[in-house]
């Protein structure tokens, strides 16, 4: 009976939703808020964590290049530019007619140069051609792989890629047997009383050089995005009438656009910063910036002009990268906004 009294006003107080005790409940969204105030806390640690993770793993590779390229392009652009303390006082010293005190007077002197502006022509020149000759034979080869496949698509795909394999040095002492006085062509033509020119130790030379190193990375290049078009897409315009010129023109070429750009930009790239082509096989006069470049560095003894040179071809290589960004940027959005829309449609 006493027991019964005693339990009574617990009971009430329980039944009533108070604790055994006398004191109120917590209530229930008092327990969500802690609990989804730690699952923030312990998530923005956890974030926390892996950006600094993601940072120190960055870190390493972009101190490398801020101090084995970085701090070396801006020493050498300073270089051009009259900077010669510190670190350029070596060169400065050694080098010849160096132009001491910031100014532009360096690259004016190149600029009023004729040699200098002949040879810059030249490599524009060789550029343009070696560019164009690049890439439409990639657009053949990848065009007839797609299109024919069989074993002459497979043996021009083949042999397109073989220089890859090639060592530039060796590719360009063949080509130079092959195009001089002496080499197989004259002798071939030779044999039918044909007077082949001489091709070897001229620009022409150069461009047969730059197309065999320049060929295999636009081949791959082409060659994949042309393989990833539906066949749906070219079976439709078959279907419509579409001669294979309008499949290959308006079909094929615009959905490798990204691939056709890239392989261009680096090839422009490539071709007018190359060195060892246009040096085994290329005249004394006119010659590539690249071996300018060298020449006034090394023969001439001229460090500062030939400084110049390098930022010259850069300025016209980072031109040329302009198109290969805008490119890139535009497949991205081009996702980024594919992936919207089914998340949104989802």
């Amino acid at each position: 009976m006493t027991q019964t009294v005693q339990d009574g006003p617990a009971i009430d107080r329980e039944a009533r939703g108070d604790s055994a005790r006398g004191l109120p409940p917590v209530p229930p969204h008092v327990h969500g808020t802690a609990d989804a105030a730690g699952r923030r806390s312990v998530q923005e640690r956890l974030d926390r964590r892996r950006r600094w993770q993601g940072l120190a793993l960055v870190a390493a590779p972009v101190l490398v290049v801020v101090l084995f390229v970085g701090v070396p392009v801006v020493n050498a652009a300073l270089f051009s530019l009259g900077f010669t303390g510190g670190l350029n006082q070596a060169l400065a010293d050694i080098g010849g007619d160096t132009v001491r005190g910031f100014s532009l007077d360096v690259y004016a002197t190149l600029l009023g140069n004729a040699t200098f502006l002949r040879d810059l022509v030249a490599t524009l020149g060789v550029t343009a051609l070696s560019t164009g000759l690049t890439v439409a034979l990639a657009v053949a080869v990848a065009v007839i792989l797609r299109l024919r496949g069989g074993f002459l698509g497979k043996t021009l795909s083949v042999l397109a890629v073989v220089p890859l394999f090639v060592p530039v040095v060796i590719a360009s002492w063949s080509i130079l047997t092959f195009t001089d006085a002496q080499g197989f062509l004259r002798s071939l033509g030779a044999q039918f009383g044909l007077d082949v020119p001489v091709w070897g130790y001229t620009l022409v030379a150069v461009v047969f050089g730059s197309v065999w190193t320049s060929l295999p990375f636009a081949v791959l290049m082409i060659a994949g995005a042309l393989q990833g078009t539906p066949d749906a897409l070219v079976e439709a315009a078959k279907d419509a009438g579409a001669s294979t010129w309008r499949v290959v023109w308006q079909v094929l070429l615009p959905m490798a656009k990204t691939p056709l750009v890239i392989a261009t930009t680096f090839t422009v790239i490539g071709v007018l910063g190359s060195f060892t082509v246009p040096y085994f096989t290329g005249p004394n006069a006119p010659t590539m910036l690249g071996v300018d470049i060298s020449k006034y560095f090394q023969a001439y003894n001229r460090p500062q002009q030939s400084t110049a040179m390098a930022f010259i071809v850069f300025a016209f290589a980072a031109a040329a990268s302009v198109f290969y960004l805008r490119s890139t940027v535009r497949a991205n959005a081009g996702e980024l906004q594919k992936q919207r829309q089914k998340q949104e449609q989802q």
